[in-house]
Order: structure tokens, then C-alpha cells, then sequence
């Protein structure tokens, strides 16, 4: 990146972090960013793993700032932070549970915004010849004869809120639900499917990408589960200074073309 290039970026993300800031102080200049070592604590959702490891990569090359990443089921983050974990950024599959934390005003006023959309599918070994037309009663079950559907915890992880919204949807959860490998991520999940130990898995369009032992054999109707989309914001507890720039970063043009690439769908604030 060119030296004019990099102030560009630097003001751009100063405007945007401004933003975010309660107050600036006297003197203090959000377009330069503060002087920080600490790496900003992201806590983000397991299926957004490939894509926010770039771009916190793509962080430090532009700023030479860092960023740590935890990975987990949105459900166990959110917990981890309401039990006081260090986190300075919460990045949900869902909505469910940041509305907890903000309910709970553990996440900072103002920062919170719509960041992601995704899509449900159902995927298969790359090698297969299966392949289903996902409608109203389609016979899963059958399918899958002796074999396991790979999804994430039902009752835990987002992604296996959204299959089990599916599932019930389209009248077939009843017929399959022995036959579900609960796994504590979307992208375990994948994992199950791609060394051959669930014939079928239900994760995000993103997943699938990310792992060429597998391929997408049918996409879920939008309309069978609540719309995914993954939303971001400040942890109220957070005192890190940089980790408003981060969060700005997030929409920036480098990021948006690391999560398009991904598969993800950018959403209007």
C-alpha cells in the first residue's frame, strides 16, 4: 500500500471510529489511531472464521495494529462475555444473542449494526452424486438412509437454530431428528461431513466454501428460517482504543471484499 494510500485509509477509518467513540479529548486525533500494542479481542462466530483471520491479517498490513480472534458458537461467546470475559468486539451468527447482551447493557450503546448475511444449505461429500430439490416434505430422511446429518447444537449454536427452524418448516424435522450429529459449531459440523462421518450436513453457504472435500447439494429457502444475519458491536467492558477502529475496519473497502469473496452478503447499517 502506498504511503497516500495509507493516510486515505487512516482517515477514513478515524472518521468512521470517531464514530464509535464517547468523546475525543483535547488534542487527541482519531484519524492517526492511538498508541496501542494491545491486540483488539474479537469474539466471533465459528463460520466467520476464514473470512476474519483475512481480515485481521489485512489489518495489521494496513495499519500494523493487531487483532486476536476467539472462535466459538455465538451462544458460548455471548455467555463467556456475560461472565466477564476480556472481549472488545462481539461478531454473532445471530440476533438472538446479541439482543441478550444488549438487554443485559453489556454491549455499548451506538456500536451495534447489521454487518453480514449468509445462506443455509445443505452439503454432501465432493465425490457424491446426490442431490436434492429442498421443498416441502422432501424425503431427507431417505437419503440419508444409515447414515448422520452433521449439524451444529440445536439448542446452543445459531446454525442449528436456523436447520432446526428448516427442518420444521418444510414438515421433515420429525422424520431426521435421530439421525442429526450434533456438533458445537457450523464448521465441525462441516468437518463431520468432509471425513466421511455424516453423509449430509446442514451449515452456512460460507462453510461449504471454505472446505473442498464437500459441495453444496441444496440451498435452503429463505423463507423456512429467520433471515441470518450476523450483527457487530463494542463490548461495553472494553477499554482498548483501538478496538473502534477495528470495528470500523469491518466495513472498510479491503474487508468488504474479503467477506463478499467469502460468500457473505454485505447489509446496509
Amino acid at each position: 500500500m502506498t504511503s497516500k494510500a495509507a493516510r486515505r485509509l487512516r482517515v477514513s477509518l478515524g472518521l468512521a471510529a470517531a464514530m464509535l467513540l464517547p468523546s475525543a479529548g483535547q488534542g487527541e486525533s482519531p484519524a492517526a489511531g492511538p498508541e496501542t500494542d494491545k491486540p483488539v479481542m474479537v469474539f466471533a462466530a465459528a463460520s466467520l472464521r476464514t473470512a476474519v483471520d483475512a481480515v485481521a491479517a489485512a489489518w495489521k498490513t494496513d495499519t500494523g495494529k493487531t487483532a486476536s480472534i476467539a472462535y466459538a458458537s455465538s451462544g458460548s461467546l455471548a455467555k463467556h462475555i456475560e461472565q466477564g470475559a476480556p472481549a472488545d468486539i462481539f461478531l454473532s451468527a445471530d440476533l438472538t444473542w446479541m439482543d441478550r447482551l444488549e438487554k443485559a447493557k453489556l454491549i455499548r450503546s451506538g456500536t451495534r449494526r447489521k454487518l453480514l448475511g449468509n445462506k443455509l444449505v445443505l452439503i454432501a461429500a465432493s465425490d457424491t452424486d446426490a442431490k436434492l430439490e429442498i421443498a416441502k416434505g422432501f424425503d431427507l430422511a431417505g437419503a440419508t438412509g444409515d447414515g448422520k446429518i452433521a449439524v451444529c447444537a440445536l439448542d446452543l449454536g445459531t446454525g442449528g437454530i436456523y436447520a432446526k427452524e428448516a427442518l420444521d418448516a418444510l414438515g421433515v424435522f420429525a422424520s431426521v431428528e435421530a439421525k442429526l450429529a450434533q456438533a458445537d459449531t457450523t464448521r465441525n459440523a462441516l468437518s463431520l461431513v468432509s471425513r466421511g462421518e455424516a453423509k449430509f450436513g446442514i451449515v452456512f453457504a460460507t462453510d461449504a466454501k471454505a472446505d473442498p472435500k464437500v459441495k453444496v447439494v441444496g440451498t435452503f429457502p429463505a423463507s423456512s428460517h429467520s433471515p441470518i444475519v450476523y450483527p457487530v458491536a463494542l463490548v461495553e467492558a472494553s477499554a482498548n482504543p483501538d478496538a473502534p477502529f477495528f470495528l470500523a475496519y469491518l466495513t472498510s473497502q479491503a474487508a468488504t471484499k474479503i467477506f463478499t469473496g467469502q460468500g457473505f452478503e454485505m447489509l446496509p447499517r
